[in-house]
């Protein structure tokens, strides 16, 4: 990103698994934007929570705990693959926060009313300073409803389990892709059904599904609209 180019915002949403954080990634570094993943926050209260032996289902409780936590979430500060480093006060957690024990627990934990509200100012604070590249499952309807470019990422459950499966086998953890699976099943069902905020498609939304594109077809799909929007603004 140059000094004199218009910053937009990309709000990517989806369904667990999709591939929204390998596009985010991939948008952010070609942009030089700031690769931001949302359910990271939930993923280091989730992470947090389960230190701390506070239930999962316990809203008021696990926003009290939110309200104690420095999250920060800036570019990789390691080379060992991470699309980004998480800190969680001093301690790095990048890795701690995709265990299958955060897996299993990060979408009760984001459907608790309080604890998003808690972690919502968070979001939108970040994504108001900088040139964002932010991916979630509410960012093009709630955190960033004012996105120039908002996308929903759609992916049969097969190729979600299998790239999950892969994703933790890279990190030395065996999951069964049936196990996999049906977490990826379950989470769908509580992120589209919570009262506050569920995963819903903005209607203005570009949809990709990623089980039928390349990395390099989706992003280039999305880089085309962001270039168009980007010409709109230089001309204002």
């Amino acid at each position: 990103m140059t000094m004199n180019e218009p910053r937009i915002t990309i709000a990517i949403d989806g369904t667990a698994g999709s591939g929204k954080s390998a596009l985010g990634s991939h948008l952010a570094a070609k942009l030089g934007y700031l690769f931001v993943d949302t359910g990271a926050f939930y993923r280091a209260l989730t992470l947090a929570a389960l230190r701390a032996d506070i239930s999962v289902d316990n809203g008021p409780a696990l926003a009290a705990l939110a309200q104690t936590l420095d999250i920060t979430i800036a570019p990789p500060a390691v080379a060992d693959g991470r699309q980004f480093t998480l800190m969680l006060g001093e301690e790095d957690v990048t890795w701690d926060i995709r265990s299958p024990a955060v897996d299993a627990g990060v979408s009760p934990v984001a459907a608790q009313p309080e604890a998003r509200a808690a972690l919502l100012p968070l979001q939108k604070d970040l994504a108001a300073r900088r040139a964002v590249v932010m991916v979630g499952r509410d960012v093009g309807t709630v955190v960033c409803p004012d996105a120039e470019v908002k996308v929903f990422l759609v992916a049969d459950l097969e190729t979600r389990a299998q790239r999950r499966r892969q994703e933790l086998a890279a990190r030395g953890t065996d999951v069964s892709s049936i196990h996999i699976a049906q977490n990826l099943a379950d989470r769908d069902r509580i992120d589209s059904s919570r009262a506050t905020a569920p995963l819903t498609q903005a209607p203005e939304a570009i949809v990709l599904d990623t089980s039928k594109l390349t990395l390099a077809q989706e992003a280039a799909k999305v880089l085309t609209k962001v270039e168009a929007i980007k010409n709109t603004l230089s001309k204002e």
